[in-house]
């Protein structure tokens, strides 16, 4: 069995357990591979279990196959992967080296059990859908794709903007607004959340189109099917706005036009015996901390 590992920089209370990590996959037998640049940071840590020969700089330089990627860190870091896998299929397993995470599920105190039923074959995979951007001058090249949204909102300006939103070549709306999201059913419990936007369970097969701060009260988040195109066009007082997919950003102008779409593969995500959607959002969103519940 071998994996890749990606992470970011993390604080030194959580050195302990990735040491755990390391010492686990070798206590299985397991090859590993990690990320150039995670590797720099960790050897600011003198962290000592892992040599300079298992780094990999560059995506083509990862020796495949891979049989899963471990992400360390938060969704964030989840998605900072999405350009390296692409349609390859390895599957994500996430552990949480914070607090908030619902794609990178797994916390540091589970590694153990985590790395056990890895190398067991006792997991099953969740199939997750992308989002495909089109646009006539090739925004964002290759990985034109998301796993969470693409947003279009403001650059720089206070003042509004206008985005005009079509729904398989028929009107739908214009926002005036600071921007819109569209999710897909993972992206659901992120940015698109957090602007009042609806839980959408994996697999449901939507899409969820969520305005930023509208001006006008009555407008509100609508639902599509993940077989919908979407187009959106934008215009304001700025000369430029913002496009952005995942953590990814490149400019617009008002000539612009976005194509939105499901992309024609998915990413992997490994799901373990103790989690699935539900227990996750109940536990990340403190469901049942009220007494009530």
């Amino acid at each position: 069995m071998k994996v890749t590992i990606y992470g970011r920089q993390f604080s030194d209370s959580f050195i302990p357990y990735f040491e755990t990590i390391i010492s686990e996959l070798q206590r299985h037998n397991i090859d590993f591979q990690i990320n150039g640049k995670f590797y720099d940071f960790l050897r600011t840590k003198d962290i000592s279990n892992i040599h300079s020969d298992c780094v990999y700089r560059k995506t083509a330089d990862i020796d495949r196959p891979v049989d899963f990627l471990i992400s360390i860190g938060g969704d964030g870091t989840i998605l900072d992967t999405i350009t390296s896998i692409n349609d390859t299929g390895t599957p994500i397993i996430g552990i949480n080296s914070g607090r908030l995470g619902f794609l990178s599920n797994s916390s540091k105190d589970e590694i153990k059990e985590v790395i056990q039923w890895m190398a067991e074959g006792n997991y099953r995979i969740e199939e997750r859908t992308l989002l495909q951007l089109k646009s006539k001058n090739q925004l964002f090249g290759k990985y034109n794709f998301a796993l969470n949204e693409l947003t279009v909102h403001k650059k720089d300006s206070a003042s509004m903007m206008v985005v005009h939103a079509y729904v398989d070549d028929l009107y739908l709306n214009s926002y005036w607004a600071d921007g819109l999201i569209i999710a897909t059913a993972t992206g659901s419990t992120a940015y698109s959340l957090s602007c009042g936007g609806p839980i959408i369970t994996p697999g449901s097969r939507n899409m969820v189109i969520t305005p930023i701060a509208p001006h006008n009260l009555n407008i509100r988040p609508i639902v599509v099917s993940d077989n919908s195109v979407i187009k959106l066009k934008a215009e304001g007082r700025e000369e430029s706005f913002l496009a952005t997919l995942d953590s990814r950003s490149e400019e617009i102008t008002e000539q612009d036009e976005l194509l939105i779409k499901k992309a024609d593969f998915k990413i992997n995500l490994v799901q373990f015996p103790n989690q699935n959607f539900f227990s996750t959002i109940r536990n990340k969103l403190l469901w049942g901390m009220d007494r009530r519940n």
